[in-house]
């Protein structure tokens, strides 16, 4: 094997063995940490285990947990031994869990023990699921249940040598689901390991160093999370893995670890600048060099409470999406002036505004639909190519943002053509909570939408139509919600109507809903 096809992890350890490649820190004291070297070996000893059981290039490998150095080690090694790593989100109840389990194809799945018993339950919906292997089920008190096996002996007694294969031979890349405008989650695919000149450019741009310190801002089930954590581990950086997010405890790990880069979407970083002064006073915040802010739009309002109290020249706002990447950066000299801005096109992202009757938009201030064109762009939906075609003009792609540039060549994000919710830094599709809702034997036709909210950006709202006689409250419905959904996907609010409005071919008329509650905004998205 050649220099230029080995793994870039084996590269780093074999250059640097010794310098710390993970770190967790939890709150109650405990630490583990692991150097270059160590973080190969146990990356390696699971690629190892997976094919032991079974796993073959080219198959699909579920992994499920908090933010942890196992966690971090399955991504590697999915890339390794070439297989589809599809990260599950744990806040999914059982019913939607099995769906995307099943509808993945996995064959085995990496779970951390403290969700071991959701694979319990999905299990007789999930029979193409051949092997749950659990790691850390010492560590977190509980016992590996029947039919799932306990991975750290396994893991244990593998050879922690180098792996071939992988990128080498063409690795399958990775999926991440997203909630779909048709009611159920799909597969975002992204083969192989990306373009790595445009990777290189994207790196000079922000300034990020191998000698910055990385630390995790909220799960790395997201694509953001992870993608930046990633691309921070192959420069060689050290990264701090905050298991779940707490505003004071995030301040205390980049004080204690001279954390200077991150990603962070609006919710986590408001609740770190809502913390008391005196509260922020006690930890040392001026190591923070790069905060890529993302996954929704940072109010104008937050970003100048991050600045007051974060380094001036850290803040770096991005525009993108789990199927298109990055594809705008604002950077931090136009942070005050360019109010309301997501930035200017990516490196090697061009961006091209369609107008209603399909025309390219070439004048400012004009709004049409953004489509991308970058190697960036994911590759297709898994068992849904004829949505990624409808999505597809010209050969460019978009997620159905409606945006306008200015005269600098600065876009701004307006409003959504599709119906997607972003609460707290989260996509939320109404179709896939309309689809739970009609369900009720009370519920006659219902229209969910995204609603201005001050913490979350926006909030899940519903209008309901009932059955004639029907004595069905808000709470209630709340409550059968919770039955079927994660419950960041049950409705906020609710609010009894007696008619939807509908267009003449029946589709809902979702911009007319949703005016009243956005006026006095600059934009119909947060």
């Amino acid at each position: 094997m050649t220099e230029a096809t080995r793994d870039l992890l084996t590269q780093l350890a074999e250059a640097q063995p010794d310098k710390t490649a993970v770190i967790e820190d939890l709150p109650d004291g405990r630490v583990r940490s692991w150097t270059f070297a160590e973080f190969e070996a146990n990356a390696n000893r699971v690629g190892r285990v997976l094919r032991d059981h079974g796993v073959q290039a080219g198959n699909r490998v579920i992994w499920c947990g908090q933010n942890s150095p196992w966690i971090v080690a399955i991504m590697h090694a999915a890339r390794k031994i070439g297989v589809v790593a599809v990260p599950l989100n744990y806040r999914l109840t059982p019913e939607e869990a099995a769906y995307v389990v099943d509808n993945s194809d996995a064959v085995a799945a990496f779970v951390d023990a403290e969700f071991a018993e959701l694979f319990v339950k999905i299990r007789p919906e999930t029979p193409q699921l051949r092997e749950v292997l659990v790691f850390d089920a010492d560590r977190a008190g509980v016992a590996v249940p029947d039919g799932q096996r306990d991975a750290m002996p396994l893991l244990a007694a593998a050879d922690p040598g180098e792996l071939e294969g992988g990128n080498a031979g063409g690795a399958a890349g990775t999926m991440i689901y997203t909630s779909g405008t048709t009611g159920k989650p799909k597969g975002a695919v992204r083969q192989g390991p990306g373009d790595p000149a445009q990777t290189a450019r994207m790196i000079e741009f922000y300034g990020v160093r191998p000698d910055d310190v990385y630390l995790t801002t909220g799960p790395l089930y997201h694509s953001g999370p992870s993608g930046f954590m990633m691309v921070g581990q192959m420069l060689g950086q050290t990264v701090v893995l905050q298991k779940k997010f707490d505003p004071e405890d995030w301040l205390r790990l980049l004080d204690r670890h001279r954390c200077s880069s991150t990603f962070a979407a609006p919710a986590p970083i408001r609740m770190v600048c809502n913390l008391p002064d005196d509260v922020l006073a006690r930890y040392d915040r001026s190591s923070m060099r790069v905060m890529i802010a993302n996954a929704a739009p940072w109010s104008y309002a937050l970003k100048l409470s991050y600045l007051d109290r974060f380094p001036e020249h850290s803040l770096f706002e991005v525009y993108g999406s789990t199927e298109l990447g990055v594809n705008t950066i604002l950077r931090p000299e136009y942070q005050r002036e360019k109010k309301g801005s997501c930035g200017q096109p990516a490196p090697g992202v061009e961006i091209r505004l369609y107008d209603d009757e399909g025309n390219v938009v070439t004048e400012p201030r004009v709004e049409g639909e953004l489509y991308v064109r970058s190697a960036s762009v994911f590759s297709t939906y898994h068992k849904a190519q004829e949505k990624f075609e409808a999505d597809r003009r010209d050969g460019w792609q978009t997620v159905g943002d409606i945006a306008y540039f200015d005269e600098d060549g600065f876009y701004y994000i307006c409003d959504r053509k599709k119906d997607m919710i972003i609460s707290g830094g989260v996509n939320i599709y109404p179709a896939e909570i309309e689809a739970a809702l009609e369900h009720h034997p009370d519920v006659v036709d219902v229209a969910v939408f995204g609603i201005p909210n001050e913490e979350w950006g926006e909030q899940v709202h519903a209008e309901v139509v009932l059955r004639a006689g029907a004595d069905l409250d808000a709470e209630a419905l709340r409550a059968y919600a919770r039955e079927h959904l994660a419950g960041y996907k049950v409705p906020r609010s609710v609010k009894f109507v007696d008619e939807i409005p509908r267009t003449g071919t029946g589709k809902i008329l979702k911009r007319q809903l949703r005016a009243p509650y956005w006026q006095g905004h600059e934009s119909r998205v947060v």
